[in-house]
């Protein structure tokens, strides 16, 4: 079937959402994939145009992915075509290819629009035209330390992905893929979602509650060995955890000395880190394995299945219980609900196919094609 005739008579989805890729120069190809895939695999699965979009460049013309490869953008600033959100596509050294033309035309974008994002290092744009003022955002542990610096009215998060009202943001890799099939449940249902991940081979798909894993290296540098020895044990002794005097003398400090040391270099008590290390490995546990609660208790360094529910609520804002059944917690359903609703969209008048289009009229003789149906 050609495009011409997916698209006669009646229009299966006249109000598509129409989400424009703006590309830095040495943009990460992973991220922009991992933040498109996911829109492919919607229409597909729900047999119809939910989304559609573009990628853009200032001028219009082709530039480099960190990766080497040239890519040439659908649309320039002066072509695209009305937007209902703006995704910044970041990646190395971000702050050397963030324009004044980028500024303005961020801003200008954000008067109108409902939702703006951004992925791997793309925040930095976002940030630079003020957009990020007063939000959390995440950004690749590595560009955190430099930004946080340049923009320090901005709540940097080492979590996975972050939304924050009408914005949301990515660190890299595959994370945008974890924040757009979770953009994607709030529009139009978790099992859309759900069908996406299995389509991916996606094991789990990911939430706010998951951080980047930071090395500590990057954290502190190189001049806290005694630090770094410390943190070392502690991931070491998980299921049966080192007192904090017995880490002191494994390291040759005093107990005084490496309380100093966290609450100088870490902002928390060595006991405050531990136990954050431990539910962090619990989570991971819960999610990925069949383990009873008891057992991964037992495995993370609690004595009590009371006394571990109660700490792992405190710190996740679920019990283990809801955690393992995917039950949100009352702040991420706000955070998820309170992502704005789509302005009025783009109608199917133009003389060209969109990138989705194409896609959709390619995946008609997938045995998965509208195998979703999608609320409306």
């Amino acid at each position: 079937m050609t495009n011409s005739t997916l698209y006669q008579g009646a229009d299966p989805s006249p109000h598509p959402r129409c989400m424009g890729f703006l590309l830095l120069e040495n943009f990460t190809l992973i991220s922009l994939a991992s933040a498109i895939e996911p829109l492919r695999m919607a229409n597909q699965l729900a047999g119809e145009e939910l989304y559609r979009w573009y990628t853009i460049s200032a001028d219009g013309q082709p530039l480099r992915a960190s990766d080497g490869l040239m890519v040439t953008p659908d649309e320039s600033f002066s072509t695209v075509p009305s937007l209902d959100d703006v995704v910044v596509c970041g990646g190395v050294a971000p702050g050397r290819y963030v324009t004044r033309s980028h500024v303005v035309w961020l801003q200008q974008q954000a008067r109108r629009l409902s939702r703006m994002g951004a992925v791997c290092t793309g925040s930095w744009a976002l940030a630079r035209a003020g957009l990020l003022d007063g939000y959390e955002s995440s950004t690749h542990w590595e560009c955190m330390a430099s930004m946080q610096e340049a923009f320090p009215g901005i709540a940097l998060t080492t979590r996975l992905f972050c939304i924050d009202r009408n914005r949301f943001t990515a660190s890299g890799g595959t994370a945008p893929m974890d924040m757009m099939l979770n953009v994607i449940a709030h529009d139009h249902g978790r099992e859309l979602a759900a069908g996406i991940s299995e389509m991916f081979i996606y094991e789990r798909m990911r939430n706010e509650q998951d951080h980047q894993r930071v090395p500590l290296k990057h954290v502190l540098g190189t001049t806290q060995p005694k630090l770094l020895d410390t943190v070392a044990l502690m991931e070491s002794n998980l299921e049966e955890p080192i007192s904090l005097c017995e880490l002191a003398r494994y390291v040759d400090v005093s107990r005084r000395q490496l309380e100093r040391l966290f609450q100088k270099y870490l902002q928390c008590s060595p006991s405050r880190y531990y136990l954050k290390l431990r539910l962090t490995r619990a989570r991971q546990l819960l999610k990925q394995t069949s383990l009873s609660i008891i057992d991964v208790a037992s495995a993370c360094g609690f004595v009590s299945t009371p006394h571990f529910s109660k700490c792992y609520r405190e710190f996740f804002g679920v019990p283990p219980r809801d955690e393992r059944l995917g039950v949100l917690s009352r702040k991420q359903q706000e955070q998820t609900l309170a992502i704005s609703q789509a302005p009025p969209v783009l109608s199917l008048t133009e003389t060209r196919f969109s990138s989705a289009q194409l896609a959709l009229s390619n995946a008609l003789g997938e045995p998965t094609y509208a195998s979703i149906r999608v609320p409306h």
